[in-house]
């Protein structure tokens, strides 16, 4: 499984972007797949997670709210609509999936896309 994430950019604070997580594999509807973000000199830390059919989701604290996920199986694209963004968001923000385990820690997670860049100016 291969993942792309793209839609990164530099914004004020309060404004919004939308990141994609394109998957190249036959089956993206087996996978479930999350966000996650790692600032400079802290951790990666779970952002938020969109289960195998877009049933179910889930957001971490800090995020909920102001951040959307949603799935396109029919595009094998996973999108993070991110509204009042704030410079706290400021990240390399990856996406990740997985085919059985739908936790918020990153080891659960097998594939990885290379990251985008988000950057929230104040």
């Amino acid at each position: 499984v291969q993942l792309q994430a793209s839609g990164g950019g530099l914004v004020q604070a309060g404004d919004s972007l939308r990141l994609s997580c394109v998957a190249s594999v036959r089956t993206f509807s087996s996978y479930a797949v999350a966000w996650f973000r790692q600032a400079p000199g802290k951790e990666r830390e779970f952002v938020s997670a969109v289960t195998w059919s877009g049933g179910s989701t889930d957001y971490a604290d800090s995020v909920k709210g102001r951040f959307t996920i949603s799935r396109d199986n029919a595009k094998n694209t996973v999108y993070l609509e991110m509204n009042n963004l704030k410079p706290e968001d400021t990240a390399v923000y990856y996406c990740a999936a997985e085919k059985v385990m739908f936790t918020r820690r990153s080891s659960d997670w097998d594939y990885w896309g290379q990251g985008t860049q988000v950057t929230v100016s104040s």
